[in-house]
């Protein structure tokens, strides 16, 4: 198999699935639950034995082979999982917000930056503890500046919707080496694509803990 994933049809996951349920079960067996002739299924059954996710003896049956593993299907059900499976909820403050409302927010919130919405609740942009470690190191003024003037603008921010799956969401954030991603929507507002509702939020924290269960799982 050397690393290449070939993508199955639906019949032949019908038939693993099968197999996995009723092992050892036969050809004629597996026919008649998916309502079609031995003969139909004479090509994907050879297809799935040479792919190894099933295997044949004599006389037995189909069973389950090493594609068809537990280990394996972790795997499929990590690449099929989505961010709207996983995400939580968005710590979200307005562009008005002082910075020091935002300290506030940030500290009472236990996160790492602060997600800024327009007075429509769009995403604006993004607060990090540096930007407001860096504004008010030295500037007793800095509290009462707004945080539109020192986060990061939507433009720039890195962002993922609830069908992406959690696996583009790490990549992400392991490529722009941040903690956390707004989980977004388009607004049924505005020009499609300039404004996105803002829905949830996914961390390091969240795929960690998504992993750790599934691993307990086993």
């Amino acid at each position: 198999a050397g690393g290449i994933t070939i993508e199955l049809t639906t019949r032949q996951q019908d038939i693993v699935d099968i197999v996995k349920k009723h092992a050892p079960i036969t050809g004629d067996q597996i026919a008649e639950m998916l309502n079609v002739s031995r003969a139909t299924l004479r090509t994907d059954l050879s297809k799935l034995v040479v792919l190894d996710y099933i295997d044949a003896k004599p006389k037995v049956g189909y069973f389950l082979g090493k594609r068809g593993t537990p280990d394996r299907e972790e795997k499929f059900r990590l690449l099929k999982m989505k961010v709207g499976d996983l995400h939580g909820v968005p710590v979200i403050v307005r562009e008005t917000t002082t910075i020091h409302e935002a300290v506030v927010s940030l500290f009472l919130e236990n996160v790492g930056n602060l997600i800024v919405t327009d007075a429509d609740g769009h995403l604006a942009g993004i607060v990090s503890r540096k930007d407001l470690l860096k504004v008010t190191l030295g500037n007793p003024t800095a509290s009462s500046m707004p945080v539109s003037l020192i986060m990061t603008r939507q433009a720039k921010v890195t962002t993922v919707q609830p069908e992406d799956t959690v696996l583009d969401a790490a990549r992400k954030i392991i490529n722009h080496q941040i903690d956390s991603l707004p989980v977004v929507v388009p607004s049924t507002t505005g020009n499609p694509g300039e404004h996105w509702k803002v829905v949830g939020r996914i961390t390091k924290t969240n795929i960690i803990k998504m992993l750790l269960d599934m691993v307990a799982e086993e």
